[in-house]
C-alpha cells in the first residue's frame, strides 16, 4: 500500500538533523541545529517536551533499549564552550540531564548496544565505547589507522556508528569512502570498499546479516556481513544519500537524500518502491518505528514528517 503523510510536526527553528523512536514506538525524539531536543507523542502528534537549550547545533540522538534514557551530542557550534564536547544522557521521564560523558571533540553520532550496557560515540575519527554502569570510557576502536591511505587526516575518520541487533558487530560510516566493521568481542576490524564518495550513514537489518550504507556518491549499498561482499547498489537519488534505515521486518529500506526526497526500497530485489515528496530542503535522517507502522523523516526545512507505511509487523 502507498505510504501516506500522516503529519508534519513543526516547532524547531532550524534544520532538524536526527530522529529516533522509543522502543515502544510511542515517543519520537528529534535533534536540531536550533540546539534543542524535542520529544513528540506519537498518539497525538503533539510536542511532549523540549529538552535543553544547547549552545550548539545538535547532531545526534538515540534511545536506550529500555526507553528510559536519551543520548545526544553536538555536531558544531559558533561558540567555544567546553561542555559542548560532552555527550548528554537524559532521563526521558523527567527531561533532566542524568549524566554527561566527557568528550574531547564534537560528537557526530551515538548508539546504544542492544543490551543497554555500552554507548558508542565518535571522537576525532575513532569510535569510543563507554561503560554505562560506570560512565567511564571502556575502549577506543581505531576508525582511522595508518592503513587508511586514502586520506591522511584524522578528521576524515568516521561519521556515523551503529550496533548490530545481535550486539556482536559495530559498523561506522567513514569519510574515506569505506565502511569500517568491528567484531565487538575482539575489536578486530574489517573494511568494506566500493563507494566513490564519503559514507554518511550505516544501518543493520534486524537479523544482523545485512548492512546498508548511504553515501555522497548518491547510492546505497547493501553488504553481506558474513562474506563482506557487496550484495546490491541502489540507484535513484539525484543527490547525496544522508541516512538509511531498515524496517523491523527487514523487507523494506528507507533512504533520505539531499534531493529533498525519501525513498523506500525492496531489500530482496533492490528495487525502488516509492518516492516520498514534501520536504522543502535536504532530508537528513529517517527512522522506522519499531512496530513498523510509521516512518519519520527530518529535514533542513525545520520539520519532522510522519508517514504511514503499513499495518506493522
Amino acid at each position: 500500500q502507498e505510504p501516506k503523510l500522516r503529519a508534519t510536526l513543526k516547532g524547531h527553528t532550524n534544520a532538524v538533523v536526527a530522529v529516533a523512536f522509543s522502543p515502544d514506538s510511542k515517543t519520537l525524539a528529534s535533534a536540531s541545529h536550533d540546539g534543542t531536543l524535542k520529544l513528540w507523542d506519537m498518539t497525538t502528534g503533539k510536542e511532549r517536551a523540549t529538552l535543553g537549550e544547547y549552545r550548539g547545533c545538535l547532531g545526534c540522538v538515540a534511545f536506550s533499549p529500555d526507553g528510559k534514557t536519551l543520548a545526544s551530542g553536538v555536531i558544531g557550534s559558533p561558540y567555544g564552550f567546553p561542555d559542548l564536547v560532552d555527550i548528554k544522557l537524559w532521563d526521558v521521564a523527567t527531561g533532566k540531564i542524568r549524566t554527561s560523558l566527557k568528550g574531547e571533540t564534537l560528537i557526530h553520532s551515538v548508539a546504544f548496544s542492544p543490551d543497554g550496557k555500552t554507548l558508542a560515540s565518535l571522537n576525532n575519527g575513532d569510535v569510543k565505547l563507554w561503560d554505562l554502569a560506570t560512565n567511564k570510557e571502556r575502549a577506543t576502536l581505531q576508525g582511522h589507522t595508518k592503513e587508511d591511505k586514502e586520506t591522511s587526516e584524522a578528521a576524515y575518520g568516521v561519521e556515523s556508528v551503529a550496533f548490530s541487533p545481535d550486539g556482536k558487530t559495530l559498523a561506522a560510516a567513514a569519510h574515506d569512502m569505506t565502511v569500517k566493521v568491528w567484531d565487538v568481542a575482539t575489536a578486530k576490524r574489517s573494511t568494506l570498499q566500493g563507494h566513490t564518495h564519503a559514507v554518511y550513514c550505516v544501518a543493520f537489518s534486524s537479523d544482523s546479516k545485512t548492512l546498508a550504507s548511504a553515501s555522497g556518491d548518491k547510492t546505497v549499498k547493501l553488504w553481506d556481513l558474513a562474506t563482506g561482499k557487496e550484495r546490491a547498489t541502489l540507484h535513484g537519488h539525484t543527490e547525496s544519500v544522508m541516512s538509511v534505515a531498515f524496517c523491523s521486518d527487514g523487507k523494506t529500506l528507507a533512504t533520505a537524500s539531499g534531493d529533498k526526497t525519501v525513498k523506500l526500497w525492496d531489500v530482496a530485489t533492490g528495487k525502488e518502491l516509492v518516492t516520498l515528496q514534501g520536504h522543502e530542503a535536504m532530508v537528513y535522517s529517517v527512522a522506522f518505528s519499531p512496530d513498523g507502522k510509521t516512518l519519520a523523516s527530518v529535514s533542513g526545512d525545520k520539520t519532522v514528517k510522519l508517514w504511514d507505511v503499513g499495518t506493522g509487523k
